[in-house]
């Protein structure tokens, strides 16, 4: 791989990979190990942050013309790497830069061979799948109608060329499964042609659209048909994909597809109360109840459920079939725990049986809630009546009524960190909760699963509990982390992280930190325990829901881990060993590094010499191994030390990670970029001293000047020279002041971001206000001078002031206005090189800043929570929570902003004779004179 890596520095590189892919006589692995290489340059070299081509021009003209050509007639597994390095081109090139790519699709379609229309048809569907999630906009549509233009037409012949086609083969088992995969094709490509809007093309042709939908929902050729009971075949797959336009339809064109429905609607009846419950079908199934809550959240088609008769049907013959525990469910419970808790938590199995039953109870109840509250509420009546029958025998019917009751007392969506907030008033959760539930958290014997339900009940309605219900019920859960199932201590660990983030009206913790400090130790040391129980690394990280937990308890703890320091610390030292080997779970990572933060922030101040030792030689070591996926959290990390410790220097160890993290190639990567940033503004403040004096100003100033270079690292660029201006003596600057201002000018005349600009404007004003720094406004003026004679004035005026009063975040409007009030104060050049506009017009902004003063900046201590969901290996950068740096405040003792306008405009119009007082009078009007005197005098 290394090898590889030199190699595609060379041009013409991308197209060795492609030849090796063409070659028939190449084994299959070495050809299918070639396309992914493809891939994953393509994704690395096409373009740059700015959206230019890294390639040479002949290079991308080159493979935009033959990988269309490949693509269709490779193998399948082939088709999918080289698919997916096209839908990266085209996210790029398409269709500005590559208008030839429809019609070059066109061409290649026949009539009957599967094979090339099924290369040509996932081309298109990975280029056209991107319009969904887009805002509309002229540009979008233009694209969409470039498409239109040249595909609608043969793209409808070939569908009927392929309805033929299945049509004629309904017995020849080998041609049919080939075409229904072209068909499921097809389908999807209806959507995403019709994602943003109703094409023209296919407006007139909506009966002939429906009927040949409808033809193949009913389509049931024995030939089509599979002896799997799990894994879904060709068939299954239309279906899915035809109840998936059908939602679309219903939810964006009922005007025109409005009269077609009822048919459907009529089909989807008689294909959920027929279809068996074997896995194969679940996403048909889900699909179709999507539907069918789609169709029930429009008043009109809605009406059609409402008697009691058809509720009772709908929730004896739909519902309760799909919402109940079915054999397959058991054995995943105990083959596959894991995966059993990720479909089963909340919103997180979206597309299951069980989720979309549920869904399809809720709309309804949003529609007729009284009505269906008393209709389900008799089921729940009789599942638990065959409960009390013979618990051991029927616990699956209490298991039915549990969610039963839980599909319709939840009101609304239910949120990540609270749970359901809003719940129907025909029901009383918490009497059922008593009634029904509490039992099987108190009784050793109940089944398991019951077990289960009874946390994830908590889990779910954790807000409608009110705090002493809350203190009843969390010992229960803290109990059931001794169990001895995988799912019930995972799910007490999921349930106790939950409560613990819960917080009142004043946002105080319903579960007070008192009542969890005594039980750290113990509740620690026994999620370690469930987390280490078998040592392989990808065993270790398997459970992010325990590592969360962990998270959880040192995050309410706070300084309560200073007594119990060394368990946690060796313990997170161990994981971090056993999974740097091989990091497999994202999720568990990102907790396990939170976890690292927290012990860090709140033990960092007490024991900062012996938390360094013990995490500075393994962090050290992760970044040795090169695991590139931890790489930026143990930079946050390392900031995090250093931010913590209370010493004014750098420690030994520091300051030989200085020059390390200097190496110009470790800014590279894209994801290590804002965590370096972040370490070395850290490092700046405590370690400039020793910087300067070991000729490394230089190396920092480089660093900026390759991340200024690129929009996408303008951020971290600022913050970086922001953090040197504040951190160095002027003098160690003083060669390199001209050079800096000449990079930011030359991004201004450019086509800056509004980001940048404004994060000019911030730096200005910082140079400008550190006057006792022997920097200033003067100053500033002197070395643009330098640059360009005169640019000072267009750049102050065009956007220095204008931009200032866009300025957001209180220190940097009270930086702006110390610069503002310091330059009025003393600047020579304003007080006389810019003596007929710019006092006035600098004077005018400061007035308009203190119309709303910044007020003092409050510290919040608040670590806010990250879904796991968001989180994924690979280039992007993750922040951790835990080490967040705290807002630069540059002048702290300026806390009553006017107050200190007024005293210190009054103070240097004592030291320049009055000068002050001169030009208020004579450079301001009656209205700006009258505000200024009022702050002076204030």
């Amino acid at each position: 791989e290394q090898g590889l890596k030199l190699e595609e520095a060379k041009p013409g590189f991308s197209l060795s990979l492609l030849q090796i892919v063409n070659t028939d006589s190449f084994p299959q692995a070495t050809r299918l190990a070639s396309a992914l290489f493809f891939k994953n340059f393509v994704r690395r070299n096409w373009t740059d942050e700015d959206g230019n081509h890294k390639l040479p021009a002949d290079e991308v003209s080159t493979i935009k013309s033959e990988l269309i050509g490949l693509m269709v007639k490779v193998p399948s597994t082939l088709q999918a790497q080289l698919g997916d390095a096209i839908s990266v081109i085209a996210d790029s090139d398409f269709y500005a830069r590559w208008d030839t790519l429809v019609d070059d699709l066109v061409s290649r379609l026949t009539p009957d061979n599967a094979t090339v229309n099924n290369g040509v048809l996932k081309v298109a569907h990975s280029v056209f799948k991107k319009w969904e999630p887009l805002y509309r906009s002229d540009e979008l549509f233009t694209e969409i109608n470039h498409v239109l233009s040249r595909f609608a037409q043969p793209f409808l012949q070939l569908w009927a060329n392929e309805d033929q086609v299945i049509t004629t083969n309904e017995t020849n088992a080998a041609v049919l499964k080939e075409h229904l995969v072209t068909l499921d094709l097809v389908i999807l490509l209806l959507y995403d042609l019709f994602c943003q809007d109703l094409p023209p093309q296919f407006e007139d042709n909506m009966g002939q659209v429906a009927a040949l939908l409808h033809k193949y929902l009913t389509f049931d050729a024995k030939a089509a048909q599979t002896d799997d009971e799990d894994e879904a075949g060709p068939l299954e797959e239309v279906r899915a994909d035809i109840f998936r336009v059908l939602i679309l339809y219903t939810q964006k064109y009922e005007d025109a597809f409005g009269p077609h429905l009822a048919q459907f609607v009529s089909t989807t009846w008689n294909m959920l109360t027929s279809v068996g419950p074997e896995t194969k079908y679940d996403l048909v199934v889900a699909r179709a109840l999507e539907f069918l809550t789609t169709v029930a959240g429009i008043q009109s088609h809605a009406q059609s459920f409402n008697t009691p008769e058809v509720l009772g049907q709908v929730t004896e013959k739909v519902v309760i079939p799909n919402l109940s525990l079915r054999d397959s469910d058991i054995e995943l419970f105990e083959d596959e725990p894991i995966e059993f808790i990720r479909r089963d938590l909340e919103g997180s199995d979206d597309g299951s049986r069980r989720r979309c039953a549920t869904n399809f109870l809720k709309r309804l109840m949003e529609q007729f809630e009284k009505e269906v509250t008393t209709v389900v509420l008799r089921y729940i009546e009789h599942f638990l009546a065959e409960y009390a029958k013979d618990r051991q025998a029927n616990w699956k019917a209490k298991d039915t009524a549990v969610h039963l009751f839980s599909s319709i007392a939840a009101k609304g969506t239910a949120t990540a960190a609270k749970g359901v907030l809003s719940v129907n008033p025909n029901v009383n959760v918490i009497d059922f909760f008593q009634n029904n539930i509490a039992e099987d958290l108190t009784n050793d014997s109940a089944p398991v699963l019951l077990k289960v339900d009874a946390i994830k009940y908590l889990y779910i309605f954790r807000s409608i509990l009110n705090a002493p219900q809350w203190q009843a019920a969390f010992p229960l859960l803290v109990q059931h982390l001794n169990n001895s199932n995988y799912v019930v201590y995972t799910y007490a660990a999921i349930a106790v992280d939950r409560a613990l983030y819960l917080t009142n009206e004043a946002n105080e913790p319903i579960i007070p930190r008192d009542t969890i400090v005594p039980l750290a130790k113990d509740l620690l040391s026994h999620l370690f325990a469930l987390i280490t129980k078998d040592t392989k690394p990808e065993k270790v990280q398997e459970n992010e829901f325990l590592m969360k937990c962990v998270m959880r308890v040192l995050i309410v703890i706070r300084d309560g881990a200073l007594p119990i320091t060394d368990l946690i610390t060796t313990n997170l030292v161990n994981i971090t060993k056993v999974i740097r080997h091989n990091p497999s779970n994202p999720g568990f990572c990102y907790y396990h590094f939170e976890s690292l933060g927290a012990l860090i922030r709140f033990a960092g101040t007490t024991q900062p010499d012996k938390l360094e030792a013990a995490l500075f030689p393994v962090f050290m070591e992760v970044l040795q191994s090169s695991v590139d996926e931890f790489t930026p959290y143990i930079f946050q990390l390392y900031a995090a030390i250093v931010a913590s410790s209370p010493s004014p220097t750098l420690s030994p160890n520091f300051q030989a990670l200085v020059a390390p993290i200097l190496t110009l190639s470790m800014w590279d990567s894209r994801g290590n970029i804002p965590a370096l940033t972040r370490l070395l503004t850290t490092v700046l403040p405590k370690g400039a001293a020793g910087i300067a004096a070991a000729s490394q100003t230089e190396s920092i100033l480089i660093i900026f000047q390759k991340l200024i270079a690129t929009k996408a690292n303008e951020t971290h660029a600022m913050d970086l020279l922001e953090s040197v201006v504040l951190s160095f003596p002027a003098e160690a600057l003083q060669p390199y002041w001209t050079s800096l201002l000449q990079l930011l000018f030359a991004r201004l005349s450019g086509s800056p971001t509004e980001n940048f600009k404004l994060r000019f404007v911030r730096f200005y004003h910082l140079v400008s206000a550190l006057t006792e720094k022997g920097l200033g406004a003067d100053f500033f003026i002197g070395v643009a001078d330098t640059v360009q004679e005169n640019v000072f004035t267009p750049i102050y005026t065009t956007i220095i002031l204008p931009e200032t009063q866009k300025l957001s975040r209180p220190t940097d409007r009270k930086t702006a206005t110390v610069s503002l009030t310091k330059t009025l104060a003393d600047s020579e050049a304003f007080a006389t090189r810019y003596a007929k506009r710019g006092w006035t017009i600098t004077c005018e902004t400061l007035l308009k800043l203190l119309i709303n003063p910044p007020l003092p900046t409050q510290f919040s201590d608040v670590i806010e929570d990250r879904d796991v969901e968001e989180l994924g290996f690979g280039a992007a950068f993750t922040p951790l929570n835990t080490c967040k740096q705290p807002v630069v405040d540059a002048f702290p003792d300026v806390t009553d902003v006017r107050a200190w306008v007024g005293r210190y405009l009054k103070e240097a119009d004592g030291r320049h004779s009055g000068r002050v007082g001169k030009f208020v009078q004579e450079k301001l009007d009656g209205e700006g004179r009258t505000a200024l005197q009022s702050v002076m005098g204030a």
